[in-house]
């Protein structure tokens, strides 16, 4: 039976392609005597028409992936493409690496267990880029014996 004009106008009703209309096999012979589109919207009414749902992507394999990633999975030299400047900007370094040195320096200061001079000079040196981290600015002050008793 040839169902072509009833799966046009289905699918023009039921706003979707002629792929996602679905004819009832057990009630084709009521399909194929739907001629007008008022026959074709009663057919749908009746359920022996009707829209396939759209299929969906999974997002299943993606979130796996990502989760393995957080755990710093598939991170080796085999998955990057850019430079080490361009997976995270050299700004974004420094600001990582800075803001904890000072916070530190602040925070000494204000606790006096460094003066204000001292602070300076090591707010200047952090600034620049003599310290890789706040516990290498630490050591330099134990080293160097500017901190004072109670750290």
């Amino acid at each position: 039976m040839d169902l072509k004009n009833q799966k046009r106008m289905a699918s023009e009703i039921l706003k979707c392609g002629e792929s996602r209309v679905w004819i009832d096999p057990n009630r084709i012979e009521d399909a194929a005597d739907a001629i007008t589109r008022a026959d074709i919207r009663t057919a749908i009414a009746s359920g022996t028409i009707r829209a396939i749902p759209k299929q969906g992507i999974s997002r299943g394999r993606t979130r796996y992936r990502l989760e393995q990633r957080r755990k710093g999975r598939r991170r080796g030299p085999g998955s990057r493409k850019g430079t080490s400047g361009a997976r995270t900007p050299k700004k974004a370094d420094w600001i990582q690496t800075i803001r904890p040195i000072r916070q530190e320096l602040k925070k000494l200061r204000d606790e006096g267990k460094i003066t204000r001079t001292v602070y300076r000079q090591f707010y200047m040196r952090a600034k620049g880029g003599q310290f890789k981290s706040r516990k290498n600015m630490i050591s330099h002050l134990q080293m160097g014996g500017f901190l004072k008793e109670g750290n």
